[in-house]
């Protein structure tokens, strides 16, 4: 997908290069357009809504009638970049997705990102697993070709050599344009670079890691620097810690209350309540709600792209994607940074 060019955001440090276009005076006012800032993946000429809907729960925890009410209102917020994966409910993701679209007849205005390495159908990153993984996730999605493929596993068991070559047939074959990884550390993404450039080979453009306002330690070390080094577009997953960064969450008893309430479970404790009300603060100032506020933090980081999100309900994408358009002040990212950086150090 292609935008005008414009200036890039510098709330704080070098971010993915946006592409500036107009937008609504305030986040309760959202267009029905792709008329946020956009921001280009990496090096790629790919600019993405700076959200990503996660496709985790199609088919799973979601029907068909639910799957298609949060894609129509993802695209009707703006929303531009649908992620997947071969895996996701045995494939039934990717299947509905592919449905939805070609219903709607919107392919050529999405990003379709999908993983493969996971399936039980095709499983690890040998030159055949890919090339099979790759033409059954063309078939489910009905398209001609893949925008963003993630490697969703780093199989140490095969070379590097033997996936990059299998990923660039793809990508001369107009199968693929462009991939990534993901649960990569800093010196496996090097080492793809490195084998990249022998082999003549298409290098990386993105990473998908766990990043979020409680779980920063993973991301922000040698994992960031290689990123920036390598001009990696980063789509942080978990990015609302499981719903904890919703603000659902504020007992014991919302844990039971709602089905993901053993991956919030970590996070609720003294340190995780202190966090949820700064964030509540700084909510009420600026008129949005927590998951807004926990998303905007995430867009002010380097290298980060777009936060890939779930939703189990169509209209929780509303908190969601207002985060574009909420710029948090410099002194509420320093306010965000210290108390979530002062729950690492004291957990």
């Amino acid at each position: 997908m292609t935008a005008p060019s414009g200036s890039p955001r510098t709330d704080s440090g070098a971010l993915s290069p946006p592409v500036q276009v107009s937008g609504p005076s305030s986040p309760s006012s959202l267009p029905t357009g792709p008329t946020a800032v956009l921001r280009r993946i990496g090096g790629s000429a790919l600019t993405v809504f700076p959200i990503a809907l996660s496709g985790t729960v199609f088919g799973w925890t979601t029907d068909g009638p639910t799957t298609t009410a949060i894609l129509n209102r993802f695209v009707e917020r703006g929303g531009t970049f649908i992620d997947t994966a071969d895996s996701y409910a045995g494939g039934r993701s990717e299947i509905m997705i592919g449905n939805w679209m070609r219903e709607r007849g919107n392919r050529d205005r999405l990003t379709i990102a999908t993983k493969v390495g996971k399936s039980a159908d095709n499983p690890g990153l040998s030159a055949l697993a890919v090339e099979r993984a790759v033409k059954a996730s063309l078939q489910r999605l009905r398209v001609s070709h893949i925008d963003l493929l993630y490697l969703h596993i780093d199989d140490e068991s095969v070379p590097f050599d033997e996936t990059l070559l299998a990923v660039d047939e793809l990508i001369r074959a107009g199968d693929v344009r462009y991939f990534g990884g993901s649960h990569h550390t800093g010196n496996r993404l090097f080492e793809a670079r490195i084998a990249s450039g022998q082999l003549g080979v298409a290098p990386m453009v993105a990473v998908q890691n766990h990043y979020n306002l409680v779980h920063r330690d993973e991301y922000e070390g040698d994992l960031a620097r290689v990123v920036a080094q390598l001009d990696l577009g980063v789509m942080p997953r978990f990015a609302l810690a499981g719903g904890f960064l919703t603000g659902k969450y504020r007992s014991r008893a919302d844990l039971e209350r709602y089905r993901r309430g053993p991956e919030a479970a970590p996070h609720l404790n003294r340190h995780g309540l202190k966090l949820l009300s700064t964030m509540d603060r700084i909510a009420e100032r600026t008129g949005t709600t927590v998951t807004t506020v926990g998303l905007s933090w995430l867009l002010s980081r380097p290298s980060v792209v777009a936060p890939v999100v779930s939703v189990s309900h169509s209209d929780q994408l509303d908190a969601v994607m207002a985060a574009p358009w909420t710029a948090l002040s410099r002194h509420e990212l320093t306010e965000l940074d210290r108390v979530s950086a002062e729950r690492r150090t004291q957990r």
